[in-house]
């Protein structure tokens, strides 16, 4: 099995020389506990890169709570299960959500993923790897917490987007989350989002403080990427199982998210090597 896995190893590096359309940057969204509206800032920020036209893939990796199709009301025809099972290419098991929004369901469908046998290890790797270059963006999101599966996603990625809101538990875990891949990698780009405020003053005091208690104790640089209301808009959204972006684009939390998608444009790129990096980090790192 090792001597497998290092043919492949040698196998995708060699891949990894040939030159793509356009570097697929992978960001990986996640937070220290559930409720924090991780999954419906990555649905509606992967909209607003779109509306940028940028071209977005979610991967829904939440392995316990997989809920990006029920957020716009879409069920999966097929899984990652589905794909490794029945030998599909990826395209197959890739569902088309609203302004081209491309999605990979079902968190389930990953929970042997790192169980795999050879054979379909490879598979998976090559099929991942092959859409390298065909999107601007691949947003993981990734399951609360620090699960040893969770954490291997997070390190594998470009960047991760860390999302919590006010509430002490909430900013306490997601410290907790910073601590755990900092010991892991110093040098990952992350990146604070500040969800459900009640007002400015209050999500840049959160930011500010968690910044600096981050300098302090761990010497490690977290800049805040945006900061999103608490906008009634959003649950109701949610009921209907649309995005807020869409049902409600003139809300306080669609001005927000706007915004801060721009803003992250402008942003220098931390880019490394891609999906096919992402995907060889993933098992082999």
């Amino acid at each position: 099995m090792r001597d497998q896995a290092v043919q492949l190893r040698e196998k995708m590096s060699r891949k990894n020389t040939k030159p793509s359309i356009r570097n697929t940057r992978v960001l990986a969204v996640t937070s220290g506990k559930g409720g924090v509206g991780k999954s419906n800032f990555t649905l509606n920020f992967a909209l607003a890169l779109i509306e940028q036209r940028k071209s977005v893939l979610i991967i829904d990796v939440d392995l316990g709570f997989a809920n990006i199709d029920i957020l716009f009301g879409h069920a999966p025809r097929e899984t990652i299960a589905g794909m490794l099972d029945k030998q599909l290419a990826i395209e197959d098991v890739i569902e088309r959500g609203p302004l081209g929004l491309q999605l990979i369901a079902g968190g389930q469908g990953f929970s042997g993923l790192f169980e795999l046998d050879a054979d379909k290890m490879k598979r998976f790797m090559e099929q991942l790897g092959s859409l390298q270059g065909k999107v601007d963006f691949v947003l993981l999101d990734t399951g609360a917490g620090l699960s040893e599966n969770n954490m291997r996603f997070l390190l594998a990625a470009d960047e991760v987007l860390l999302v919590t809101t006010p509430e002490p538990t909430s900013v306490t875990d997601a410290y907790s989350v910073v601590k755990m891949m900092h010991a892991k990698d110093s040098d990952l780009a992350i990146r604070l989002v500040v969800n459900q405020c009640t007002d400015g003053k209050e999500g840049r005091q959160t930011a500010e403080n968690f910044a600096e208690v981050a300098q302090r104790f761990l010497d490690k640089d977290i800049r805040t990427l945006g900061i999103l209301p608490s906008d009634l808009y959003v649950p109701q959204a949610v009921k209907k199982q649309e995005p807020f972006l869409l049902a409600h684009p003139g809300s306080s939390a669609s001005k927000a998210m706007r915004t801060l998608a721009a803003q992250y444009l402008e942003l220098p790129s931390p880019f490394k090597i891609g999906l096919r990096g992402f995907v060889m980090k993933l098992f082999f790192k």
